[in-house]
């Protein structure tokens, strides 16, 4: 069957819109057994342009409906990001019968004639499940005299306080406010100077507690994504913070950066609200693009794609908390296995082969270096398009390379190398998703996580694992490919 320009590069694993742009995803939420994600849209091109929010719905976070743009522009502005949140006890006195969606947004206003632009946070609500939507008419809720950067808020209620808390962006900064009702909001406290990475302007936080593995407690996150710096070769990147919240201030409670993600493609990630306890995860998506060059990369009359939805645990080790990633259980059921290896040594002459040609797959390897001085494995698109990821025994450090993985040069910056520095490089737990664009590798357990795209003509003909300069031991290796349940 001969692919579309508009199918070409289409994922089947994760969601993009049927067509035009999208970037952040928006308002993520859980309501009547529903799953929705709203996101930044421009219906008019597959280029940034006046930002709507996109709309679907899904059971199960792997498989999505689209459904009718869900917020347009009016005379308060465009659409910028923002969250959702189930009103379980009409704060806002919008529902007179039962609970409902509230979205919380960020109306951007243009500044006429040279004056700088406007932002300010704004409500809309739904009485149908999220399918048509009300603007508040007391809109705007909360605006800055003098702050440009004034957006993105993440909205969430604290049982202490019994009030909603807003993490707002406002420049290199995180503001924090709180209300009882979504409509009157009441500053608290300010965070960031001094802390952190300010490579580039501070969007998309998220604020959440977390229990910590393995123990009785429990720690408060802080996600920040920075835009883009063209000084910096990584682009647009995420960060996070582990902490303390009291219901006014966050508090930060380590000096170093902490690095959401390694990959050139995991942007503006949030998580969903309203969760049920019984289920009891938190669960992160994120854009899979990267400023830098998200408005060139060489998708037709559709741009951008999310990231796979992953459960974020807190994990602690010699006084160090870090977040740790993997990917939700529903994906599951969307692969069979294929082939699975145990003990095989790999050489620098003998290379072990998985033959594998499907629409996405799944790869596990528990990796045990005897002696290499590298090893790794290469993605296999075709003859002329591979993508290679390399373990670096000497510098301890896993590199990708997307240099040949099909089409690079839509931008300069894209087959510039992805680097972690790792813990062990000499023994390793990795697993790979691999979609028609994208590849995303969590080692050791999700301890870390790299996300990539890439555009090759097909997903993989084989895997190659290979070591040079000794050998390398395939403790335990998988392939899993679509499954054929459904």
């Amino acid at each position: 069957m001969k692919i579309t320009k508009l199918e070409k590069y289409r994922p089947a694993l994760h969601f993009s819109p049927e067509k035009n742009w999208m970037n952040d995803p928006n308002g993520l939420v859980f309501f009547k057994d529903e799953y929705h994600l709203f996101y930044q849209h421009n219906p008019h091109g597959s280029t940034w342009g006046p930002m709507h929010w996109g709309h679907a719905v899904s059971k199960d976070l792997i498989s999505w409906d689209e459904l009718e743009i869900a917020l347009h522009p009016d005379d308060n502005g465009t659409i910028f990001s923002g969250s959702a949140v189930v009103d379980w006890n009409n704060t806002t006195g919008f529902f007179k019968e039962e609970p409902g969606l509230v979205a919380i947004f960020t109306h951007h206003s243009e500044g006429d004639h040279g004056k700088q632009a406007i932002q300010t946070q704004s409500l809309a609500y739904s009485l149908d499940n999220g399918r048509s939507w009300i603007k508040y008419d007391g809109n705007p809720v909360l605006a800055h005299p003098s702050k440009p950067d004034f957006r993105d808020p993440k909205v969430f209620w604290h049982k202490e306080t019994k009030k909603w808390i807003m993490v707002l962006a406002t420049g290199q900064t995180i503001s924090l406010y709180s209300s009882a009702n979504l409509k009157e909001w009441k500053f608290e406290s300010e965070f960031g100077e001094s802390c952190g990475s300010h490579e580039g302007v501070w969007e998309c936080p998220d604020l959440f507690e977390l229990s910590i593995e393995y123990s009785n407690d429990k720690k408060w996150v802080l996600i920040v994504s920075i835009g883009d710096n063209p000084n910096y070769d990584e682009g647009s990147r995420t960060q996070y913070f582990v902490g303390s919240f009291d219901g006014k201030k966050f508090t930060s409670e380590h000096e170093d950066i902490k690095w959401l993600d390694y990959g050139k493609d995991n942007y503006a990630g949030v998580s969903f609200s309203d969760i049920p306890e019984a289920d009891g995860r938190r669960i992160y998506l994120g854009w899979m693009s990267n400023w830098r060059y998200a408005n060139q990369v060489p998708t037709e009359g559709w741009r951008s794609q999310m990231t796979l939805p992953r459960e974020l645990e807190l994990h602690e080790k010699k006084g160090d908390y870090y977040l740790v990633q993997n990917l939700v259980r529903e994906l599951d059921t969307y692969f069979d296995i294929k082939e699975e290896r145990k003990e095989v040594i790999v050489t620098e002459e003998e290379r072990t082969f998985f033959e594998v040609d499907d629409d996405y797959l799944e790869i596990i390897l528990s990796l045990k270096n005897m002696n290499a001085n590298k090893y790794g494995l290469t993605i296999e698109h075709t003859d002329s398009q591979y993508t290679t990821i390399t373990i670096d025994t000497k510098e301890n450090v896993l590199v990708l390379s997307r240099e040949k993985s099909g089409v690079v040069d839509f931008s300069d910056n894209f087959p510039k190398l992805q680097r972690i520095h790792l813990k062990d490089s000499n023994q390793l737990q990795l697993r790979i998703i691999i979609d028609s664009s994208s590849l995303e590798l969590f080692i050791d357990g999700g301890e870390q996580a790299l996300t990539s795209l890439i555009f090759p003509d097909k997903v993989s003909k084989r895997i190659a694992l290979f070591a040079e300069e000794g050998k390398v031991n395939l403790v335990y290796g998988k392939v899993s490919v679509p499954s054929k349940k459904g």
